[in-house]
């Protein structure tokens, strides 16, 4: 597959198929992924939950906050739900900065999940406390994010932004997801 095909098919997926399992092995070759992805200074403070077992993975859905702009959708049903999760944590005890490490080894992973034939979410939007508490991380552990998994069942579209566009994603009235994104000449700037 061409990189571009591959950066382009691999979008926030919110609903997938609970029938297709992600395993254990699924999640670790994705977080050996983010092993070898740019560090600041090299000090590599991130550390991963991988999250599986199935009831696991149910406990850990109703701390989840889904899609922000689809104010009338309360997130996947049951049969949509991800199978697998990864938890991002930021080990405090070699650094307080996580945010370009977080960001590099998220999208890897999302990258490593679409070359392989799944499909994720990053959720930021969190009850940090009862994740914390259902997975017994060690206060010296900020959670970061979230990456939901699974085999997507949705179909998602990158739509070509004008001036005035609004960001804000939506379904229309087929269930298709429809990202806007801003053009190349748009964001590819000049000041001399």
């Amino acid at each position: 597959m061409h990189f571009r095909d591959l950066v382009t098919k691999c979008r926030s997926y919110r609903r997938f198929d609970s029938g297709v399992q992600v395993t254990e092995d699924d999640v670790r070759d994705l977080v050996e992924l983010a092993c070898y992805v740019p560090s600041a200074k090299n000090l590599q403070p991130l550390k991963y939950i991988s999250v599986s077992k199935p009831a696991t993975v149910a406990s850990l859905f109703p701390s989840l906050s889904w899609a922000g702009y689809l104010a009338d959708w309360p997130g996947p049903t049951e049969r949509e739900r991800p199978t697998a999760y990864i938890v991002i944590l930021g080990d405090q005890s070699i650094s307080t900065e996580f945010a370009c490490d977080s960001g590099i080894a998220a999208q890897t992973i999302l990258l490593g999940a679409a070359a392989s034939g799944l499909g994720g979410c990053i959720v930021a939007s969190l009850d940090r406390k009862n994740i914390r508490e259902l997975l017994n991380i060690p206060d010296v552990f900020s959670i970061l994010m979230v990456i939901a998994l699974g085999k997507p069942i949705e179909t998602v579209v990158i739509d070509q932004m004008a001036d005035n566009d609004s960001v804000q994603y939506f379904r229309d009235a087929h269930g298709i997801h429809h990202v806007p994104k801003r053009q190349l000449d748009d964001v590819l700037l000049k000041f001399h």
